[in-house]
């Protein structure tokens, strides 16, 4: 009998929510979340409607609900159910941050972004980078230095952020500022995230940014001062080995002087007199 278009294996299911083969057989027999139409004697396939409701379970439970209050909300959703339309009502943020790493965890994107987005329609840039974005980033930290583990996790998660925050950059229309501001992570600084963040947070408030980004050389970061004279200089730098004084001491001298700020945790306080340090990118 041939397989129908888009049926999935129980292997593959389970690849594709990160759960065990028999987590889900234990789904199906003690909570009848299963392959819908499975005669006895065959293989499983999991339709897409099969899959979305797992993938509902996982999600809810992520969240806190308990297993058998999650398969009760999967098995009574109607009609035809799509993975990318799952969402859940968090309890608080610290609870959402809490999902997110789970699902962080489980390669789970969809869900992320999906979060993501309504946080940051309710709440704004500067909210869900700093309760947010920010936890989860620690908590996925915290978990690689206790365990050396989740290196892929770190990068999947900065990708999908990064993207996120790029969407809510876009073009700013109608800018205050007749000049754009100058973003840059200096030298060979490969921490870019906090910049991104700090571009959308701009953005939302109609401020327009020439964006470098990581790993910008003095010389770059020079010839954009002298070709757009930008109002000011956010340069960032997470490591103290690229958070050199030359980036700002040497930069070309233009009229009006821009205003020059630093951020990061790699600048030093007692090198940098002269210059504005902030410890929140917000």
């Amino acid at each position: 009998m041939a397989i129908a278009e888009g049926h999935l294996s129980v292997a593959a299911v389970a690849r594709l929510l990160g759960l065990a083969p028999s987590t889900l057989r234990t789904w199906d027999r003690r909570y009848g979340l299963g392959a819908s139409g499975h005669e006895a004697g065959s293989h499983r396939r999991y339709s897409p409607s099969d899959v979305a409701r797992l993938m509902m379970m996982r999600r809810l439970i992520a969240t806190g609900v308990a297993p058998n209050e999650a398969a009760e909300i999967a098995i009574s959703h109607e009609g035809l159910l799509k993975i990318e339309k799952i969402s859940y009502e968090h309890a608080s943020r610290e609870e959402l941050v809490k999902a997110l790493y789970k699902a962080a965890c489980n390669f789970d994107k969809v869900f992320i972004e999906s979060e993501i987005y309504k946080d940051l329609a309710q709440y704004g840039v500067d909210s869900t980078w700093s309760q947010v974005m920010s936890p989860l980033l620690i908590l996925v930290g915290k978990h690689w230095e206790e365990t050396g583990k989740g290196v892929d996790v770190e990068h999947l998660l900065t990708e999908v952020l990064i993207r996120i925050l790029r969407d809510c950059v876009k073009v700013v229309k109608q800018p205050l500022n007749s000049r754009p501001v100058l973003l840059a992570a200096v030298g060979a600084e490969l921490h870019s995230l906090p910049l991104h963040a700090l571009a959308a947070a701009l953005a939302e408030r109609r401020i327009e940014t020439h964006f470098l980004g990581s790993l910008t050389p003095l010389d770059a970061i020079a010839a954009m001062v002298k070709k757009s004279a930008p109002p000011a200089v956010f340069l960032w730098a997470q490591l103290k080995e690229n958070a050199l004084p030359e980036f700002f001491r040497e930069l070309p001298t233009v009229r009006p002087a821009p205003r020059i700020v630093l951020g990061g945790p790699g600048w030093d306080r007692k090198e940098c007199s002269g210059v504005a340090i902030v410890d929140d990118i917000t």
